[in-house]
């Protein structure tokens, strides 16, 4: 069981971060976009990153608690366990504060399936506003913070298997 459950947490890892490493990765490119391109590249995101990424998200979150609460008590595989659990956290808080603000900004004027507007519904008083490349840095370099603790998310779940 133990096992299945430390395969899970790093197939998990490995979701949450590739989604916030692909949006990191295209930053350099859509920077150069004019706006009206870059408005009109954003709504490609929808739904695929937000119902993968999602679900990479809290299933890290999750499992790596799990793993942590399955391994001995104090031990250095349940401390980075740990550790790579409030690194997910992390990455879904940073999601929350910087760039699902954006993305409600971004989609107040596009038709989205249900399930996406339910969800971009969420925070319906938190919609950023200004200037749309203040939004563009925000929401790009958003992902690159969360790509930097995703990817630590993985190497610590990873160093926690390595060791346990």
């Amino acid at each position: 069981m133990l096992f299945a459950v430390q395969i899970l947490a790093i197939l998990l890892a490995a979701l949450s971060m590739t989604a916030a490493l692909g949006h990191a990765l295209e930053m350099p490119g859509k920077l150069r976009l004019a706006q009206e391109h870059y408005l009109a590249v954003q709504p490609i995101y929808y739904p695929g990153f937000t119902i993968g990424g999602g679900l990479g998200e809290i299933g890290t979150i999750l499992v790596s608690a799990v793993l942590a609460l399955m391994l001995p008590p104090g031990s250095a595989a349940s401390g980075l366990a740990w550790a790579a659990c409030a690194s997910a956290l992390t990455v879904h808080a940073l999601y929350w504060l910087l760039v699902h603000p954006v993305n409600r900004f971004w989609l107040k004027d596009s038709e989205v399936d249900a399930a996406s507007q339910g969800f971009f519904a969420i925070g319906a008083g938190d919609q950023a506003g200004g200037d749309w490349t203040a939004l563009r840095d925000r929401w790009e370099r958003g992902h690159a913070i969360r790509a930097v603790f995703a990817t630590l998310a993985l190497v610590l779940l990873a160093a926690s298997v390595a060791i346990a």
